[in-house]
């Protein structure tokens, strides 16, 4: 497994066992929705400065990751 992806963990006792930061309760899917609203890298840090520009990409990874599954959402 890639090692980006070793920065991301899910726990039913943290955020609904949602995907998440590693050591954090900040979500994978806030990190997108930044992104995807035209958010910078240093906008996110500024927002949430505990985190890196690795665990950033952990998240962009974690997408492609769910995007490449055999079963997928219809949109």
């Amino acid at each position: 497994m890639n090692k980006l992806l070793d920065r991301i963990a899910c726990d039913p006792k943290i955020c609904s066992g949602k995907p998440c930061i590693k050591g954090t309760r900040i979500p994978v899917h806030i990190i997108l929705d930044l992104l995807a609203a035209g958010e910078d890298i240093q906008g996110i840090k500024r927002a949430y400065p505990n985190i890196s520009d690795e665990d950033i990409r952990s998240c962009l990874n974690y997408a492609s990751f769910l995007a490449d599954e055999e079963a997928g959402i219809a949109v």
